[in-house]
């Protein structure tokens, strides 16, 4: 399972499980997820909070290592996940509710982990080029759920959360000012509805993100799939870079089309996307 580095392949779905069901962990790691992300915060009920972390802690291996969410800044629970995170067993922190800089700043201290900083409130939208730029943030997501329910925005049943399309963009924009990768796109919750899915995570990719949260295995493969570049996209930008680099840079058309270095660029990115790039 790679970690949510620049060192190695970007991930595209990152899969949620609950701490409290150690049970679930190796199904987890088996689902084929980029990244596992083991859940001590919403996935478990404050009084099973502890429990959950101390089944974390013993099974935590250095060889297959996770991505957890822990609590937010504020909660009881902070400090110690936060301790439990120096694990070597540990890729990555997801931390919720980031709401401005000082808790993104005592997470990374605390532990020196890549984080993943969740942007979910009206406060986390006004400070995310902030916590963009934070030593120690590789990423963020985009929390949809709690940032609807924090700016009281009533998504239509079965849209495609056209009212949250602005504080999407401003997620993807301070990514892009902050050299960040692509962010990370919030949860689809109907787990049996693979239209719905494909839709959501297609948006996703349309609008700048480059990968998404999973709550079942069963959005893994599809969620990737979403990700990565039909075959047809990928001949267009092989044909792209070739004829433009026989050309010698110079803008070129390719099959009606007047290509020049930004669409180059395009294309390149394309390729890299899928590996492809040379």
């Amino acid at each position: 399972m790679s970690a949510p580095t620049s060192g190695g392949a970007l991930p595209r779905a990152y899969l949620f499980v609950p701490a409290d069901r150690p049970d679930r962990y190796a199904k987890a790691r088996a689902s084929g997820a980029d990244a596992v992300i083991i859940d001590l915060e919403d996935a478990v009920a404050p009084e099973a909070k502890t429990r959950a972390r101390d089944a974390l802690a013993n099974a935590l291996d250095e060889a297959t290592p996770v991505v957890v969410r822990i609590n937010a800044a504020g909660t009881p629970w902070f400090a110690d996940d936060l301790e439990l995170c120096r694990h070597p067993g540990v890729a990555a922190v997801m931390l919720p509710k980031a709401d401005g800089i000082d808790a993104v700043c005592t997470a990374f201290e605390a532990c020196f982990k890549d984080l993943l900083a969740i942007i979910e409130s009206a406060r986390g939208v006004e400070e995310v080029r902030r916590i963009a730029r934070v030593p120690g943030v590789v990423r963020l997501a985009f929390g949809s759920i709690d940032l609807a329910l924090d700016l009281g925005i009533d998504c239509a049943p079965e849209g495609a959360e056209d009212e949250l399309l602005h504080f999407r963009s401003q997620v993807v924009l301070a990514s892009r000012l902050g050299g960040l990768d692509a962010p990370v796109d919030g949860v689809s919750t109907a787990i049996d509805d693979a239209t719905r899915l494909q839709a959501d995570a297609e948006r996703a990719r349309r609008q700048g993100f480059g990968a998404k949260l999973c709550i079942h295995p069963k959005q893994v493969a599809a969620v990737q799939a979403a990700f990565m570049p039909g075959a047809e996209r990928l001949a267009w930008a092989r044909r792209v870079c070739e004829t433009f680099s026989a050309a010698g840079g110079a803008a070129v058309a390719v099959n009606g089309q007047m290509i020049d270095r930004p669409l180059h660029e395009r294309a390149l990115a394309i390729l890299r996307s899928a590996g492809a790039a040379s």
